[in-house]
């Protein structure tokens, strides 16, 4: 194929389509404010106060969560997690869509659960975005991305730096970019 120096991309022509942010502008920059300083601080916060300003906020929470420093949420209203989650240093929650996380799930640090996308292959990039659920016991591993519209079975673990773009079943070690079946957990 002939490389070009003309581009296709129409940027200006860019359209969110029907996205529903999920709250007001007001709640959303009350949101940021707060995030910036209880949620992306390296001070370590409790717990305790965490929680119940993703709880103001319209996370549903479960008991026994535990959020290290620099945890960057996006939409708390649009969050839900189990009992006895564990979310690891700089992990990013970028749920446009629901995010779910179930009960006795660990996510390790800079882990990146990304909602959103868009369609590169129309000139106007529209939103390409969906919602991740990670079941009951699982793992993702350090530096691991998870795609928009995946679902994690229970009990799975992903290694450090895999890369998720389709669902995964339950029980299994999965490695890689893309992140592959290596053998069962269990």
């Amino acid at each position: 194929m002939e490389p070009t120096n003309v581009s296709k991309v129409r940027l200006e022509k860019f359209d969110p389509g029907d996205f529903d942010r999920g709250a007001s502008k007001v709640k959303e920059i009350l949101w940021y404010l707060t995030k910036v300083v209880f949620f992306l601080s390296a001070l370590p916060y409790p717990n305790k106060i965490k929680i119940i300003i993703l709880k103001l906020f319209g996370a549903k929470v479960g008991k026994g969560v535990i959020i290290k420093p620099r945890v960057n949420i996006h939409f708390p209203w649009k969050l839900k997690l189990g009992d006895h989650v564990w979310i690891g240093e700089e992990v990013f929650i970028l749920n446009f869509e629901t995010t779910n996380i179930g009960n006795s799930v660990c996510i390790s640090q800079r882990a990146f659960l990304c909602g959103g996308n868009h369609n590169y292959k129309d000139p106007a990039m529209p939103y390409r975005n969906g919602p991740i659920t990670l079941m009951d016991g699982v793992w993702v591993g350090a530096c691991c991305f998870i795609a928009p519209n995946v679902t994690i079975g229970a009990d799975s673990v992903i290694t450090a730096g895999s890369v998720v773009t389709n669902n995964i079943h339950g029980n299994g070690i999965f490695k890689g970019d893309p992140a592959v079946f290596i053998k069962n957990r269990w």
